[in-house]
């Protein structure tokens, strides 16, 4: 059977390799590298694969008519425009994340909003990309961002199947892998379509396929992983009830310690489908086939 991998950093990712699992802080940070720290701290403690983070340029993601429009933050009343610049991390703050995720072993890369933002993670060397399910159609966007070579990870929320096709077909399968996503935070148990994942691995299977999850609770990526996908995605926080617009979907640092934690016994447990007589069986195999069968001589 043919098992499309791709590689990210050191690691294999996709068929028969152990699910990747990203930890994604985003903006969840809320300008604050602290607690940004306090992330990565918590995704190395469950075990996780990565984090990731995303990255805007502002005057080129908010459209011209927002700027100016007030709101209420933690920091005061601000314009919008302002309150993005409040909780965008430039490059003092991503230096020190690099050197941070270096010193714990874990990967980082982001999510590029525009191109702008791919020239400035290119200095940090990541090991991929992700394009998230709003830059789905954004061609010179996704182009970007496969054109650095890098490997990239594609985000299918808030697509149709022709839009997903034409973004695979643009981009090509070299190094693409496809998430599986829906848009809603937090998404409604009944809009998963958690079978989505083998549509995607019948319509791309030369690419990975993932799950990019922003459900409350464990089990649908659980399910996720038992249905199939490679890589799993989920927000992270330390505290749901925190301010910011991901928070509620997000997962708490214990509570993805068991997301890890049973994703590794799933993918142990799924096996091979292989039928074979365990070790461990033997003594009962021997002790209770001779009492069925004393049984059924009676």
């Amino acid at each position: 059977m043919h098992k499309p991998r791709v590689r990210v950093a050191d690691r294999l990712v996709g068929n028969g390799e152990s699910v990747f699992v990203i930890a994604e802080i985003g903006i969840n940070h809320n300008g604050s590298l602290e607690l940004a720290r306090k992330l990565i701290d918590g995704a190395v403690l469950a075990g996780c694969d990565a984090v990731k983070f995303q990255k805007r340029t502002p005057e080129l993601c908010v459209p011209r008519d927002q700027w100016d429009i007030e709101r209420d933050t933690p920091w005061g009343r601000m314009t919008y425009i302002d309150y993005r610049h409040r909780i965008e991390f430039g490059i003092k703050e991503y230096d020190a994340v690099d050197r941070h995720c270096r010193e714990r072993g874990i990967l980082w890369f982001a999510s590029c909003w525009d191109e702008q933002s791919v020239d400035f993670m290119e200095q940090f060397d990541p090991p991929c990309y992700k394009a998230a399910s709003a830059s789905l159609t954004d061609t010179g966007l996704i182009l970007k961002m496969k054109l650095t070579g890098r490997p990239l990870i594609l985000s299918t929320g808030m697509s149709t199947l022709e839009e997903i096709d034409h973004a695979v077909d643009v981009l090509g399968r070299d190094k693409l892998l496809v998430a599986h996503s829906t848009s809603s935070y937090p998404c409604p148990p009944g809009e998963l379509n958690l079978s989505m994942i083998r549509t995607l691995e019948g319509r791309f299977p030369d690419c990975p396929i993932g799950y990019s999850g922003h459900e409350v609770g464990l089990a649908p990526t659980w399910a996720a992983v038992s249905l199939g996908a490679t890589f799993v995605e989920r927000h992270i926080t330390l505290d749901r009830s925190m301010w910011g617009s991901d928070q509620a979907a997000s997962v708490e640092v214990g509570g993805f310690m068991r997301l890890v934690s049973n994703i590794r016994d799933i993918e142990k447990s799924l096996g091979d489908g292989v039928k074979r007589v365990y070790e461990t069986e033997l003594k009962a195999r021997e002790r209770l086939r001779r009492t069925a069968g004393i049984t059924a001589r009676k």
